[in-house]
């Protein structure tokens, strides 16, 4: 096979899997996020050891240790954007702390903030 033909074979593998992985991606429900968002954490943490392994290789060519550092930067900045996004989300289902209650006007004073006790009456 000649180097022009293997190069066109895997663009056209690269292009089918970014159009094949858009359509699976928008078409997941908001509430499978966070659990899809867990599972692609997971699947990058491998991604990440591959590219250690591959830009650690003892070979001496310049462009696989440029492209292993690469696969390192991005696959880390994705597992770190992944925790931010997954805790944000999992906020959402905290329960909120109820507002402090303000006294409704005309209501007798509680009593003063600074320690003095409310009046009597």
């Amino acid at each position: 096979m000649s180097h022009g033909l293997l190069l066109s074979f895997e663009v056209t593998i690269l292009v089918l899997a970014i159009f094949l992985g858009f359509e699976v991606i928008s078409k997941v429900p908001t509430l499978l996020h966070t659990p899809l968002m867990s599972g692609t954490n997971a699947i990058h943490g491998i991604v990440i050891v591959g590219a250690m392994l591959v830009a650690g290789m003892g070979h001496k060519d310049t462009l696989t240790t440029v492209v292993g550092l690469v696969a390192v930067v991005l696959a880390s900045a994705n597992v770190v954007g992944g925790f931010v996004v997954t805790d944000r989300m999992l906020e959402m289902f905290k329960k909120r702390e109820a507002p402090p209650v303000e006294p409704a006007a005309g209501a007798p004073p509680q009593g003063g903030d600074d320690g003095t006790p409310p009046p009597s009456g």
